[in-house]
């Protein structure tokens, strides 16, 4: 069955977007080009142009993509375990996953983003924005998860995400560099420490 323009010009979009993903994790904003972007797609430039405007508009649109994949990889770990240790482990894992299954670049960009957003204003406000919604959605799942259990936390769901989000942040950028530094158990230890809560451990 052919497919619609409709269907067609989202592939397009899906492979621009992913293309962009991994080479600015790789190489970083800066040093990749439109046009390289758009090989690695399979696509042409005008392509890129026509979609995002050029490579910062792809940037901005990376940015809502990235925020969607971020919640749902954070707040799909903590629909899945009751147990303060399993949660945390099975969170820990979602953003230190293989480089294969492209963990090592959602890390590499995570950075990346980051850069790029503290010296343009205009990109650092998106990505404010971005920060500030993650954290109000991990702190709703964190709030439902402390519910179901009975569990209280010490503090308000968003401020409850923002310290988790930065404390998962900062210990996956260690580990990046050296893993033995930063053991699942110890995170699940200072998570749990962070929430005021007891945990039975994990198996990583």
């Amino acid at each position: 069955m052919a497919r619609t323009q409709a269907e067609r010009k989202s592939e397009t979009r899906a492979r621009l977007i992913d293309a962009a993903a991994d080479l600015f994790a790789r190489k970083g904003f800066h040093g990749v080009s439109a046009e390289a972007v758009a090989d690695a797609a399979d696509r042409t430039t005008g392509a890129l142009y026509s979609h995002f405007g050029g490579k910062e508009g792809l940037l901005l649109a990376l940015l809502e993509v990235w925020k969607e994949r971020t919640v749902g990889q954070l707040a799909g770990a903590l629909s899945r375990a009751p147990d303060p240790g399993t949660h945390f482990a099975a969170m820990w894992q979602s953003i230190t996953r293989p480089a294969e299954d492209r963990g090592d670049a959602w890390l590499l960009l995570e950075v990346e983003l980051w850069l790029y957003g503290a010296r343009d204003p205009l990109v650092g406000a998106r990505l404010a924005e971005r920060y500030a919604e993650i954290r109000a959605e991990l702190g709703e799942g964190l709030a439902d998860w402390a519910a179901a259990t009975g569990t209280v936390l010490p503090r308000s769901p968003e401020e409850t995400g923002g310290l988790v989000l930065g404390a998962l942040l900062g210990c996956a950028m260690q580990y990046r560099l050296e893993p033995r530094a930063m053991p699942q158990q110890l995170i699940i230890d200072g998570l749990s420490g962070l929430l005021g809560l007891s945990t039975r451990g994990a198996e990583p």
